[in-house]
């Protein structure tokens, strides 16, 4: 993904398996004004079958946000995933979840995670979360053209 203004739209694997944090999640992104295109998934493994799908015949996926306490394939093994896969490496992955374990966050950077991200517990918090996200990944960063 190169420079993306606010005007163009984006494309985010939403991969979350709690509905409320979900629909807070897109409602943050709508509230910071660029057009957000959701592809959600509630488990690691749908996560990585979209991404395989993507990689074989779109759609093109400009950033993950994932949490990591999911059914099936955890978080961590999407991360883990990701980073073995030359194709998805430059896919930008935000982790977004409610652990402040130290181990965690240590371990989501050491699998190539390009954020960590702690959830808020106020609603109105997400929707700061949503205009960081904008500000830095979609409007200021040059991220390396993927392959998806």
């Amino acid at each position: 993904m190169s420079t993306q203004s606010s005007s163009e739209q984006v494309e985010i694997l939403l991969v979350e398996d709690n509905p409320g944090d979900v629909r807070l999640i897109q409602e943050a992104f709508k509230t910071a004004g660029f057009e957000t295109v959701f592809h959600t998934d509630t488990d690691g493994d749908d996560a990585l079958e979209f991404l395989q799908t993507a990689v074989e015949s779109g759609p093109a996926v400009d950033l993950v946000l994932l949490d990591l306490n999911l059914p099936r394939t955890s978080g961590f093994d999407v991360l883990e995933t990701i980073q073995q896969d030359p194709e998805l490496t430059p896919l930008p992955v935000l982790v977004l979840t409610s652990s402040h374990a130290p181990e965690d966050i240590v371990r989501s950077y050491e699998l190539s995670a390009n954020a960590y991200l702690t959830k808020p517990s106020n609603p109105d918090e997400f929707a700061e979360i949503g205009r960081a996200v904008q500000t830095f990944w979609i409007d200021e960063v040059t991220l390396p053209p993927l392959l998806i």
